[in-house]
Order: C-alpha cells, then structure tokens, then sequence
C-alpha cells in the first residue's frame, strides 16, 4: 500500500432528474441535489486511493466538510474532483470540488480511514 499525497481522481456525471433535490427529498427545485454532490465527492475520494490500496483494504468515510456554492441543472455534465492532501497513519484527508462547467459548484474537505474490509464488516455485524 502507497499512499502519498498527491493521489487524485475525477469522476462525471450528467445530471438527470434523479439527481434532483426534489428526487433526493432534500429541497423542492430541480437542481443537482446536495447529498448527490456530497456522493459524487466521496466517489472521486474512493478512487483516487482504491489503485493503491491492498485487495483486503478499503477506505470509510469519517468526515464532510462541503460548501455547495451554485446550482446546477438537469442536463449539465459536472466533475467531482478529489486530491489526497494529507495521510495520518490510516486517516486520508481530502480537497475535493465540484465544476459545472467553468463553475465551482462545490468544494470541501473529506477525511477517510484505510480499514480491513473483512474486519470491518465483522464489527458491524456484532453491534447491537
């Protein structure tokens, strides 16, 4: 497992009625819905590091931090950019934005911990 800062990835998406507030039920305009944006950061976040993560290991988010800045309509292609800006033993912390175009729809900062998949599982399993 290598990771170091600097890892990034981008993920698309042209956005449908599905992605909506309304559809999302968080809001009443058919604009790009704020946890679908929230979902397309943590997406990009995912792959960024997956390459360089062991097949046992994944990564869970922890933390969101994220200013959605505009509105974004159906129809529009956006990308969700995230960059490994800082690892800590297993914690990832993560910039990440979001264009519509030549838009900043949103940005943030979104922490992550490398954990083994199985174990993981196994825990959450036993909860009561």
């Amino acid at each position: 497992m290598d990771l170091s800062p600097g890892l990034t990835a981008a993920v698309q998406l042209r956005v449908t009625p599905d992605d909506t507030a309304v559809a999302w039920r968080s809001g009443d305009v058919a604009v790009l819905a704020t946890p679908r944006v929230v979902a397309l950061l943590e997406q990009a976040t995912v792959a960024a590091v997956a390459p360089a993560l062991d097949e046992d290991l994944t990564t869970v988010g922890t933390r969101v931090e994220v200013d959605h800045l505009a509105a974004t309509l159906v129809e529009a292609m956006v990308e969700a950019r995230a960059t490994l800006v800082g690892v800590d033993g297993r914690r990832l912390v993560f910039e990440a934005s979001l264009h519509d175009g030549a838009t900043l729809a949103a940005r943030g900062r979104i922490e992550r911990v490398v954990v083994d998949r199985t174990r993981f599982l196994a825990r959450a399993g036993t909860r009561p």
